[in-house]
């Protein structure tokens, strides 16, 4: 299993401020990859360095031994890294079709031209009922992203991911303010859609995180505490003095 992508000695200060300190990680093809770990440890910012949002104020990047290291985001998109937001990003006047159907014609790279009529093009169309499909969103195709409930709309978030094609799937806590029923069904999705791809996933909810993960990365204070499967990570001391804690570990793991 080759490395799809590598992060070597990534530091990011603030005016100052030391967010990351020296993280080296590996996340490999086809595997499903977790970061956890308590507010402020670097989580949102490590995510934000891979997908171009931040630059690293030291350190390598590298996507498939390609140097990636400060791209812009729109140059990181077009090598297939594809993220969703921790807010919902939809287009709220615009329907679940054309709100996936603006993310197919992005990856198609086509531009958009009045002239060209959107509803007659057969390519853009079969793949947004593909993704649509694979989603199990056609029931609420016609519907505005304004008027889901805010479940859904965290499944349309993720079928604007998919709908670039991805190699590397990037997810920002795709079950916050979710309840457990939306949660179980996201988590399905996520299984179903991540199959042979590569996720990366910042989740807060541990019961996500282990029954997702192939592998899992805690960080704290901007370090690296951890890498290993579920397993280690669940029994490693220092992540449950850390992080997890003594009483969430027990219940969590049940």
């Amino acid at each position: 299993m080759g490395c799809a992508l590598k992060l070597e000695n990534i530091h990011k200060d603030f005016s100052g401020l030391q967010v990351l300190k020296g993280i080296h990680l590996e996340i490999k093809e086809g595997e499903r990859h977790a970061i956890i770990g308590p507010n402020g440890a670097g989580k949102s910012t490590l995510f934000n360095i891979i997908t171009g949002l931040y630059k690293p104020s030291k350190g390598r990047l590298l996507f498939r031994e390609k140097d990636i290291t400060g791209w812009p985001i729109h140059k990181i998109s077009r090598m297939k890294i594809s993220r969703s937001f921790q807010i919902t990003n939809l287009y709220p006047r615009m329907t679940v079709f054309e709100n996936v159907r603006n993310a197919v014609i992005s990856k198609l790279n086509r531009r958009f031209d009045w002239l060209h009529l959107l509803d007659n093009d057969q390519e853009i169309n079969e793949e947004t009922e593909r993704i649509l499909s694979l989603l199990s969103l056609e029931g609420v195709r016609n519907f505005l992203a304004a008027e889901l409930s805010y479940g859904a709309q965290r499944e349309l978030e993720i079928a604007l991911t998919l709908a670039r094609d991805p190699i590397l799937i990037m997810l920002d806590e795709p079950t916050a303010g979710l309840n457990t029923e939306e949660t179980r069904k996201v988590v399905e999705i996520i299984r179903r859609v991540t199959e042979r791809k590569t996720l990366v996933i910042v989740e807060h909810d541990m019961e996500v995180v282990f029954s997702l993960a192939s592998r899992i990365t805690v960080l704290n204070y901007g370090r690296i505490l951890a890498t290993g499967a579920p397993d280690e990570v669940r029994e490693n001391e220092e992540v449950k003095n850390a992080y997890l804690g003594k009483k969430q570990y027990v219940t969590r793991s049940q």
